[in-house]
């Protein structure tokens, strides 16, 4: 990928009221400018997005053979409901995990970086909770079918709430510790 022109590079609202000079200062910890950061920022974003995208197709691809085999007909009508629920989950993730490509191509090159990274971390973090709801719900499914009820809400349930852990508690305690995020529930002022 070609490297961004300061033409390309954008900048959060706040920005342009700032003088040229504050907006191009270096930022001390790794020497770049905040247009430098955007686009390092929009990277890494991205990358991210390549490993959701990956669990999100498989899942989705999983899911839309499952009406197609045999035993789909054997399911009762909750089987169905959770099937169709998943389902609609699997695809509501899927573009929310593809919207920040839309997002960027269509604000390319409009000075929207700041923008797009933005509105692409808010989208990945949603796309994110949703596809916890779509696993749960795939887990629950297959597990209702081959071990009953009471094991697929227990093994969905330890799905949702593994999933919060480690993609929402986790993140925040390891900030926390680190010093760069404060503690949920905590107001500005503590």
């Amino acid at each position: 990928m070609a490297p961004f022109t300061d033409h390309d590079r954008t900048e959060p609202s706040e920005v342009p009221r700032l003088s040229k000079s504050a907006r191009y200062a270096t930022c001390a910890d790794r020497n770049e400018t905040p247009l430098e950061r955007y686009d390092r920022n929009f990277g890494e974003l991205l990358q991210e997005l390549r490993v959701l995208q990956t669990g999100v197709q498989i899942l989705f691809a999983f899911l839309l053979t499952l009406a197609f085999t045999p035993r789909f007909v054997s399911l009762d009508a909750t089987q169905r409901g959770f099937y169709v629920g998943t389902l609609l989950l699997a695809v509501l993730a899927t573009l929310l995990l593809t919207a920040p490509a839309a997002v960027h191509r269509v604000l390319f090159r409009r000075r929207a970086k700041a923008l797009i990274v933005e509105v692409s971390a808010r989208l990945t973090a949603a796309g994110m909770a949703v596809l916890a709801l779509a696993l749960a719900g795939a887990v629950l499914l297959v597990v209702d079918v081959v071990l009953g009820r009471g094991a697929g809400v227990t093994a969905g349930s330890v799905t949702l709430v593994t999933c919060a852990g480690l993609w929402a508690l986790l993140p925040r305690v390891l900030g926390y510790r680190n010093g760069h995020v404060k503690p949920v529930g905590r107001g500005p002022s503590s």
